[in-house]
């Protein structure tokens, strides 16, 4: 029997940092052969895992190599899937549908690495819900953090007129048609079953995935008790400058390691 998460293939890819090895792996996610690339740091300090769940779809917003070894020199072994349909893998992407289990399959796929002690769950844009979506599968989430991260998909239809056509082709519809479709990929209407802390990194002047996604989400989890930290800054939109983007990442995986006792 074929369990998500166990690894069918690897091989080294290049790695633009000496100090970080790159893994291109096949899995398994829901039944499917998936993609996705694991970074270690070469010293053995990544006993904190790192689930990577990246933004956009097919060729937008895909895992950049550079991207995940600035994470994993932080310390952490990180592990982004392509989701099904990309790079080879099984499968098409669904927008948090039934791709969701290629991050669930990710989480488990981390978990089962004999040197990883804990694993956190991060989430860029679209890959917000994804972070999400997990964190409430696997309450044993060290922590979870969503950066410009997308938390309610209804929203996203009403914000994004130049995705609308892309949503009805995956989901099936709008929000008003298919209603329950919207709501499966919407984390907020089941977030009291998350446990871990949640970390909202968010710009202002977002146009992709305006702030009102992060207020609602730290609304609810305030509402719930739940321990919840933000950082929103005003001058920036989905994308921060190349040396505050370092910095934020320093910073969040701090506030990871912090987390993870």
């Amino acid at each position: 029997m074929v369990n998500d998460g166990q690894i069918i293939s690897a091989y080294k890819f290049p790695s633009p940092n000496p100090k970080v090895e790159l893994e291109m792996l096949t899995y398994y996610a829901g039944g499917l052969r998936v993609k996705g690339l694991l970074a270690k740091p070469v010293d053995g300090s990544g006993t904190d895992g790192f689930l990577y769940l990246r933004g956009g779809i097919k060729n937008v917003g895909k895992v950049r190599p550079a991207r995940i070894a600035q994470f994993a020199s932080q310390g952490f072994t990180v592990f982004a899937p392509f989701y099904r349909g990309n790079q080879g893998g099984e499968g098409d992407e669904d927008f948090g549908g039934e791709d969701r289990l290629d991050a669930f399959a990710g989480f488990k796929l981390l978990e089962s690495l004999p040197w990883v002690r804990k694993t956190h769950i991060f989430g860029f844009s679209r890959g917000g819900l994804m972070a999400l979506l997990a964190g409430i599968k696997f309450q044993e989430a060290a922590s979870i953090v969503t950066w410009g991260g997308v938390t309610d998909m209804s929203l996203t239809y009403v914000e994004r007129k130049d995705l609308r056509r892309m949503m009805k082709r995956v989901i099936g519809g709008s929000p008003t048609k298919y209603p329950r479709q919207y709501k499966l990929r919407t984390p907020l209407y089941q977030i009291e079953e998350l446990r871990a802390p949640v970390l909202l990194i968010h710009g202002r002047n977002d146009r992709n995935v305006s702030i009102e996604h992060s207020h609602r989400l730290e609304k609810r989890l305030k509402e719930l008790d739940k321990p919840v930290t933000s950082w929103y800054f005003d001058e920036y939109t989905h994308y921060f400058p190349p040396h505050i983007n370092r910095k934020v990442v320093e910073d969040l995986t701090y506030w990871m390691k912090v987390q993870r006792n």
